[in-house]
């Protein structure tokens, strides 16, 4: 179902915006230039050995008795409700950004980089395909989330489903190399604070700042924000396509 998911939402993106319209759109391109086909081939070998390992790991928590026993799943919806149900899934999106925000600057640690996170470093721009392209390590530090949530909120399974799938939708958004969202954006009360193509493809093309993954609170809060962001996405969403 991983790869499932992830082949799908990751191969519409490349499809429509790296095949079909690639001259078309080329503009609007944050970064105007493509990868090479080497770049995808890495991207997508490195998310398919991630997709592994996430199962591996996820799969026993889950689907085996006598350890699921001793997480937080459970599986009748009315055993918490459906206000708990709904309200529960904006909780796993901060959760998951804070662990994911202190992890990654984790991983930029001079000593720690070139072990865990180099591999993904290697997209400097990125394509949908790098969505999941990490080191096995990095791997193991991201699946890390889902023993987070089975051993600390009571957690539905379709909860996990449900979440995971927003999460791959909006991680290939994170590395589409283009901007989805409208002409300033970034700058009203709820924009300046949600992550953008244009924020994370920054952080794989400059390698500091711009940590989060949904949100952009902890970059703000601690100052990790790269001071040109806002002039970077004021460029890519206010181009126009030359005529002739």
């Amino acid at each position: 179902m991983i790869a499932g998911r992830y082949s799908f939402f990751a191969g519409l993106a490349f499809v429509l915006f790296y095949l079909l319209f690639r001259r078309k759109w080329l503009y609007k391109k944050i970064q105007l230039r493509f990868p090479e086909n080497k770049d995808y081939l890495r991207e997508f070998g490195y998310s398919m050995l991630t997709i592994f390992i996430f199962t591996t790991v996820t799969y026993p928590l889950i689907a085996v008795p006598s350890i699921a026993k001793h997480t937080t799943l459970y599986m009748d919806i009315a055993k918490y409700g459906w206000f708990y149900y709904f309200a529960l899934f904006p909780v796993l999106f901060v959760m998951h950004d804070t662990y994911f925000y202190f992890a990654h600057r984790l991983m930029h640690h001079k000593k720690l980089f070139n072990l865990f996170h180099l591999v993904h470093h290697k997209s400097t721009n990125p394509s949908p395909w790098a969505a999941y392209a990490f080191h096995p390590l990095e791997a193991i530090v991201e699946v890390g989330i889902v023993v987070v949530f089975l051993f600390t909120v009571p957690i539905h399974k379709t909860h996990l489903l449900l979440f995971f799938l927003m999460m791959i939708v909006y991680n290939v958004y994170g590395h589409l190399g283009y901007e989805l969202y409208p002409k300033g954006f970034h700058k009203t009360r709820i924009g300046r604070w949600i992550n953008t193509s244009v924020n994370h493809n920054q952080h794989h093309q400059y390698f500091k700042g711009n940590y989060g993954l949904y949100f952009l609170f902890w970059d703000r809060v601690l100052g990790t924000i790269r001071e040109d962001y806002d002039t970077r996405y004021v460029d890519a969403t206010t181009r126009t396509k030359q005529k002739g």
